[in-house]
């Protein structure tokens, strides 16, 4: 018998007066190109949404959050930050964004050994099923590798329980723990993970060597939902023995529950 979990918490309107919806076009700045699948909500407080593949957005503002701000962030672009209050009701917002300059940082470059290692849950079980019930753009779940040196990221593996979809479309993110202990994209370009049905009965394998992804430490892999599916639901297989961690919408808080999304990860880590 299969026990299902929905991590998806359904969202309670009780308590607002009322709620006034703001639309606009995420753009940027020097290209004049739409941005597509922005994270844009208000920090820490589950109230977000994603951008489409044209940039679009609406977002419904709930009374009591007017004099709050939300926050634009994208891979390859700076954060921005705009007041609620600032932005229109009526007319279609134009919000522009700056392409990020990315540093690199000096490479020491000295004789190291790295072995092949797989990280996060290598059997997950199909006794235990988890994931996206519901159609909430910017949800995100996954699990935390746990790696105490440095490891260059191969692929990332997990297994799917069921789909009702013809297709899917999530965003894979990698998060490190920055010196603020929050979790911080280290990705310079987004991956994408896009399957038809007939491709996601047995394990998926993301290869990701192009991406050049290092680590030093533990690091939060996750699938987020970023496109506007339809009515329906993923599950993975999962494993009691661990957490998983997620959050509800676009710059929401992080919370955990005890099953972990069956991810898998294959790295090169020094020895």
């Amino acid at each position: 018998m299969k026990i299902r979990f929905l991590l998806l918490l359904l969202f309670c309107n009780v308590g607002f007066m009322f709620s006034q919806s703001i639309r606009g076009v995420v753009s940027c700045k020097a290209s004049a190109q739409t941005v597509a699948f922005a994270n844009i909500g208000i920090v820490g407080k589950n109230l977000g949404t994603v951008s489409d593949v044209d940039g679009n957005f609406s977002i419904n503002i709930e009374s009591g959050f007017e004099n709050d701000t939300l926050l634009f962030s994208c891979i390859g672009y700076s954060p921005m930050r705009v007041k609620i209050s600032d932005l229109s009701r009526v007319n279609v917002n134009r919000v522009y964004m700056h392409e990020s300059m990315t540093e690199l940082k000096d490479v020491l470059v000295k004789p190291r050994k790295f072995r092949t290692e797989v990280l996060g849950i290598k059997s997950p079980s199909n006794k235990f099923a988890a994931g996206f019930s519901d159609n909430n753009l910017g949800y995100e779940c996954g699990i935390l590798m746990k790696n105490k040196k440095t490891a260059f990221v191969k692929s990332v593996g997990f297994r799917i329980a069921d789909c009702s979809y013809d297709s899917i479309f999530y965003r894979l993110n990698v998060y490190e723990i920055n010196h603020e202990k929050q979790f911080e994209n280290i990705l310079r370009r987004s991956i994408f993970l896009k399957l038809g049905k007939k491709d996601v009965k047995d394990k998926v394998v993301i290869n990701v060597e192009e991406h050049n992804i290092v680590v030093d430490g533990d690091f939060l892999v996750t699938l987020e939902h970023v496109k506007d599916l339809g009515k329906g639901y993923v599950n993975f297989c999962c494993t009691p023995l661990r957490n998983t961690y997620f959050r509800k919408t676009s710059q929401g808080k992080w919370e955990t529950v005890p099953i972990a999304v069956g991810i898998s990860v294959v790295a090169d880590v020094e020895q």
